[in-house]
């Protein structure tokens, strides 16, 4: 549906204010607040992609040729400031295969920082609470982005792929899908279960985290980036969790508010040797002057998935109030 120039104009010169303010400078941070506002309206954007259950008019704008160019002008100025941030030279340098295996192995068990710390010895109820109401956005809908990239021909990379998603799936039992115990803990926390329904809590790193995977599975030119970051998501996973799990127990709280900790460890400590060896590797195998593309996926998850990490922390600390009691008696 074709919308009026006056109601575009604003949110065009907010854009184009919006823009240089968060990615102006390739070295230097940006504004938040620009920052959160491009990221919020790419999301709003990307989540087009998705089918969320609802009403069926909410999607008549979903192949819309302007959103593509809001989009595109976003995402231009965007990547180039996020690949700002990485050595594109030393990484084309490398060798990839050996890369890859150093990096699995410093990742699969990586130091304890002091944001794991906190995490472990700090965390409060009300700031658990919090951790999965931001974390939910990502959560209940958890996978859906990955599914993406599964179509096209077959072979034995797309099938480990395909087996990964399955098992994030709960191998089609809707009872043993991961976003169902994500959604069991929230409600023993007393949460909202509604998918985004805690959308104005999330950072705008965590906005780009989830922007920057919708991006390099909307452009099969990003396959081997996507499937290096995915590694990395995979690999570190279990430390991560293992992390929320400890302040789950020593808080005390029932299995069904750490379950689903519990059921990621276990998975994901199969799932990062399997895209290592059996995604990662041929692939490398297979594209052997784009491989390095796979360590540019890599250093990019790790980079984006830590500056979020941070950003949720520091959200945690920072908040006064406590959220609504939902399910509450």
């Amino acid at each position: 549906m074709a919308q009026s120039p006056q109601r575009l104009e604003p949110l065009e010169a907010a854009i184009a204010a919006a823009l240089p303010l968060a990615y102006g400078e390739p070295s230097a941070p940006g504004d938040d607040a620009a920052h959160r506002f491009l990221q919020r309206v790419l999301y709003r954007i990307n989540r087009l992609n998705l089918f969320w259950y609802d009403d069926l008019q909410h999607y008549k704008n979903e192949r819309s040729l302007y959103l593509q160019w809001l989009r595109d002008r976003i995402e231009t100025a965007w990547q180039a400031w996020e690949m700002g941030q990485m050595d594109v030279d030393h990484l084309q340098q490398q060798d990839v295969q050996q890369t890859l295996r150093a990096w699995y192995d410093a990742d699969v068990a990586p130091p304890v920082t002091a944001n794991r710390r906190f995490l472990r010895e700090d965390l409060d109820r009300e700031g658990y609470r919090r951790l999965l109401a931001i974390t939910s956005l990502d959560g209940l809908v958890e996978a859906s982005r990955m599914s993406r990239i599964l179509g096209g021909a077959s072979n034995e990379v797309q099938a480990m792929l395909i087996r990964v998603l399955m098992e994030e799936y709960g191998n089609g039992r809707l009872s043993r899908k991961h976003s169902t115990f994500f959604a069991k803990m929230m409600a023993e926390m007393n949460l909202d279960t509604t998918p985004e329904g805690y959308f104005d809590l999330a950072p705008w790193q965590l906005l780009a985290s989830i922007n920057h995977n919708f991006l390099l599975t909307e452009c099969k030119q990003h396959f081997l980036r996507y499937n290096g970051g995915l590694t990395y998501f995979e690999i570190v996973g279990p430390s991560i969790y293992t992390d929320y799990l400890m302040a789950a127990q020593r808080l005390n709280l029932s299995e069904a508010s750490s379950g689903y900790w519990e059921l990621h460890i276990r998975e994901d400590e199969r799932h990062g040797l399997w895209m290592l060896q059996d995604v990662a590797l041929p692939l490398a195998d297979q594209y052997p002057d784009q491989a390095w593309e796979l360590l540019l996926g890599y250093a990019q998850e790790k980079f984006i998935g830590d500056r979020a990490g941070q950003a949720i922390i520091q959200h945690i600390q920072q908040a006064s109030t406590p959220l609504p009691e939902i399910y509450s008696a």
